[in-house]
């Protein structure tokens, strides 16, 4: 046991018996003072709070049973874990969502190593990625296959490169031409999508444009076909051309391989987001699915601290936890931030807070303001 000084003189000390409370009691050789010395197990217990979450194992089984482990966990659901801005430029960051409830998503960004930054949504809009990516720096490109993501680095980082995974582009086009089409063209243009999953050189990649560009011109005519619907004439084969025209616009984004043109001097980019796909989403997912009847806030919980545990942070427990938001702080800012003048029958001004009743209707009928 390590030797145990008076806060006072700084003397050392020798037992003196114990509190009424069962606590042992020291006393100075020196000046006489006694005291009682408190050890901090926050650390044991946060270590112990994330075994717990981060395994398969059930609260019972955990040392002391269900209701002892709970009890000396219970202070670190209230704690919101958020990343920690360190500076560091990556060249490569992966992003994607994670959704936990209806209306309620974790968006993550991650490098190779380690988990960037995390941030919690009501939905995938530009302005939930903007925040996500303020808090992290870049030096190279991203990987997302939405349009507001891209809508989102515009604004954010507008000399960043967005790279679309190719599996997923791949994954898109088959839903369009299913995996037995039944038309030539339909063949045709799944054999080409599947082999943009094969393209390592730029000199591949203008290949399989060119490729791409004989079929456009080949069936030119076959997708210009009409058909009388209804008493309206559409397009006969308007799942091919949709799918044609997201192929088109990537080679005109030049998103069609990682090799594309600019070539980047520290080698060719990654062409697909498996990082994230099976570094994190699969293993947020196991966890979730490990702990199945967390409410909704408990489960974003989850999802923080397991970015949090893989984010590299070296801080020590005390530390982390002294820095952390609880629930009482939110509670405290959103009352602060809330705050307005209100009318006199008690209601909120216009224009002081928006009020979801107040834009939307809970029926499927638009409803517009004047």
């Amino acid at each position: 046991m390590k030797a145990v000084y008076c806060p006072y003189c700084g003397g050392r000390t020798k037992r003196n018996g114990r509190t009424s409370s069962g606590s042992q009691r020291w006393r100075c050789t020196s000046c006489g003072a006694s005291t009682t010395v408190r050890y901090d197990d926050t650390a044991t217990r946060l270590d112990e709070f994330l075994g717990w979450l981060l395994s398969k194992d059930s609260q019972a089984a955990m040392p002391g049973g269900g209701r002892s482990f709970r009890r000396r966990t219970a202070e670190f659901w209230e704690v919101w874990p958020m990343p920690v801005p360190d500076g560091e430029l990556h060249r490569v960051l992966y992003v994607d969502g994670i959704w936990v409830a209806r209306d309620l998503v974790v968006l993550i960004c991650c490098s190779g190593e380690r988990v960037v930054s995390w941030y919690m949504a009501r939905s995938e809009n530009s302005r939930a990625w903007s925040a996500l990516m303020a808090r992290s720096r870049r030096r190279g490109s991203r990987h997302r296959r939405r349009e507001r993501v891209r809508q989102a680095v515009r604004e954010t980082w507008p000399r960043t490169r967005v790279q679309r995974c190719t599996f997923h582009a791949f994954s898109q086009a088959k839903r369009y031409t299913t995996t037995r089409p039944k038309l030539q063209a339909g063949r045709e243009l799944y054999l080409i999508a599947r082999d943009l999953m094969g393209i390592e050189t730029l000199y591949q990649a203008e290949l399989w444009v060119e490729r791409y560009l004989d079929w456009c011109g080949f069936w030119a005519d076959f997708l210009e076909d009409r058909t009388v619907v209804d008493g309206r004439r559409a397009c006969t084969h308007e799942r091919l051309r949709r799918r044609a025209r997201r192929c088109r616009r990537w080679c005109r984004r030049g998103r069609c391989s990682p090799t594309s043109t600019p070539p980047w001097p520290s080698g060719p980019l990654p062409s697909t987001n498996n990082m994230i796909e099976g570094g994190v989403n699969s293993q947020l997912r196991a966890v979730l699915r490990n702990h199945r009847g967390l409410t909704s806030v408990k489960r974003v919980k989850a999802v923080f601290w397991w970015c949090h545990a893989h984010s590299g942070d070296a801080r020590t427990a005390r530390e982390k936890l002294a820095t952390m938001p609880t629930d009482a702080d939110i509670d405290f800012l959103f009352s602060v931030y809330s705050a307005s003048p209100s009318r006199e029958d008690g209601g909120p001004e216009w224009g002081d807070r928006a009020v979801w009743e107040d834009l939307h209707h809970r029926d499927p009928y638009p409803f517009w303001l004047d």
